[in-house]
């Protein structure tokens, strides 16, 4: 038994084993695109978290900064009663970078020892005992309160939200959104114009014993649709390379084979010569192949037309020959007629007339072979024995001339060979008939019992004789019995009856 595959048509062969054959590609093409973009996401994770800890660290250090500068300023403030001295500490700041100079000094007592022009009292101050640090928002403006405690007092810096902002763009520029929240109120540092994106990586970062949250939002990247097309691509690039190239096989050769196989298979000859169908493609193998069956049709023709040429030489060559044959068997049926009119004994004129029969039968088999007009299917066996039972009516003694002879006879034909030993046969039984019961009547038929068989049978009341010492009869059924054996079938002989089984062309 043909397996599946192979009995798959071949552009679908063509494209499982393009497919097998790439897919291994493909999907380790898709396997090394995903690992390069998982680890790209990965790296881009651990950037946005970079920055998240970059802009909280730099909010941290700005807050640190000011405060160790406060700190170390104002503690030498304190210890002079002089208000002089916050000018000093207004210089020590302002050399020191990254510094707000806008501050103010309170004593143990709560009282303002000093503070800068551009400074805004704070509202909602919280108190910082010595070495401590408090941090609070400025509830109507945008600020961060710093308080340090001192001993014999404390200093306050007020950091705009900007120096903030600014300090954690330095170090972190795609920071979205900053947030402080003091437990009391909570103000946006930064804040993000426009919508937010996707994917936003979060993180809240606690200062001063949790005085201060610090919320930051970092963006973070993801697969784009360009991302995705790109792992894509291997796969994309295996599915278009096995459909193109069953598509290719499909069109240039497939269907070519297949248009030329309808025109083969529809070829015939007794329309004219064959024709190459149009568009068998651009495959110049496919059109050789063409061109060759072209050429092969072409002589298989001429050959054919030489052999019909040489039969029809052939039969007529044998019509000729049979023609001859039955006009030379004529010629000695006549001879043996006008010969026995001439013998003088009964005994003799009888026997030239039976030869005569037998050679007149021969020659109705040779000119019923051959007939103008047939078809060559055989001997036709209806006119082969009406023109026989008229001869043997015409050649019958003067006492016999009468006997009535009746044909009931299927269509059928039959071989040369055959047709001879049959028309022996209808001769010798009637024959036998016409001279021992010149009165009886004859009846021929002859039925189709098979495809290939049919039965000929004779009746006529000469059969019902039953005299075993008649020589006569004797030879007459010796001779019947070899007619029966030449059509290799048994005689069948009953009272007034004899049949035969004869060999017949199909209908």
């Amino acid at each position: 038994m043909r397996s599946t595959f192979s009995a798959l048509p071949t552009a679908a062969k063509l494209l499982l084993i393009m497919s097998l054959a790439l897919l291994p590609v493909g999907v380790a093409m898709v396997w090394t695109a995903h690992r390069g973009i998982s680890h790209a996401n990965a790296l881009l994770d651990q950037r946005a978290e970079e920055q998240d800890q970059a802009a909280s660290r730099a909010i941290e250090s700005l807050i640190a900064r000011n405060t160790l500068a406060l700190r170390v300023a104002a503690s030498a403030a304190i210890a002079t009663p002089d208000t002089r001295d916050c000018e000093e500490v207004g210089r020590s700041l302002a050399i020191a970078p990254g510094v707000s100079r806008n501050f103010s000094i309170e004593l143990a007592d709560g009282s303002e020892h000093c503070v800068t022009p551009n400074f805004l009292p704070p509202s909602g101050a919280r108190f910082a005992k010595p070495g401590g640090i408090a941090l609070w928002l400025d509830p109507g403006g945008n600020a961060l309160f710093v308080r340090v405690g001192l001993i014999g007092g404390m200093a306050t810096d007020r950091l705009p939200f900007s120096e903030l902002a600014s300090a954690a763009r330095d170090v972190a520029p795609d920071v979205l959104s900053l947030q402080l929240d003091d437990g009391v109120s909570e103000a946006a540092v930064i804040g993000r114009p426009g919508g937010a994106p996707r994917r936003v990586r979060a993180s809240t970062h606690h200062m001063a014993g949790g005085q201060l949250s610090i919320r930051v939002s970092v963006p973070t990247d993801r697969l784009s649709v360009g991302d995705w097309l790109l792992l894509l691509l291997p796969l994309t690039m295996w599915v278009i390379a096995a459909v193109v190239s069953w598509l290719l096989v499909s069109r240039l050769l497939i269907l070519p084979l297949r248009r030329l196989e309808r025109a083969v298979a529809t070829y015939d000859p007794a329309a004219g010569g064959f024709v190459l169908p149009r568009g068998i493609g651009p495959a110049v193998e496919i059109e050789s192949l063409g061109e060759a069956f072209a050429r092969s049709v072409e002589r298989i023709e001429t050959s054919e037309r030489e052999m019909g040429d040489a039969l029809e030489g052939q039969r007529r060559l044998v019509r000729e020959v049979h023609h001859r044959v039955k006009n030379n068997l004529q010629v000695v049926a006549s001879l043996l007629s006008i010969h026995g009119r001439n013998v003088i004994a009964p005994e003799g004129r009888s026997a030239y007339a039976a030869i005569a029969r037998r050679v007149d039968a021969l020659a109705v088999v040779h000119r019923n072979h051959f007939a103008e007009g047939e078809d060559n299917r055989g001997i036709a066996l209806r006119p082969l024995l009406t023109e026989l039972s008229a001869g043997l009516r015409g050649s019958a003694p003067d006492e016999a001339r009468r006997t009535a002879i009746t044909l009931d006879v299927d269509s059928a034909a039959t071989t040369q060979d055959v047709a001879v030993a049959a028309a022996f046969l209808v001769t010798e039984v009637v024959e036998f008939a016409m001279l021992r019961q010149p009165t009886a009547p004859i009846e021929i038929d002859l039925r189709r019992t098979s495809e290939l068989t049919g039965r000929l049978t004779i009746e006529s009341a000469v059969l019902t004789e039953i005299d075993g010492d008649d020589k006569d009869k004797v030879q007459f059924e010796r001779v019947i019995t070899g007619l029966a054996r030449q059509l290799r079938s048994s005689l069948e002989l009953r009272l007034g009856r004899m049949s035969v089984e004869l060999p017949i062309f199909p209908a």
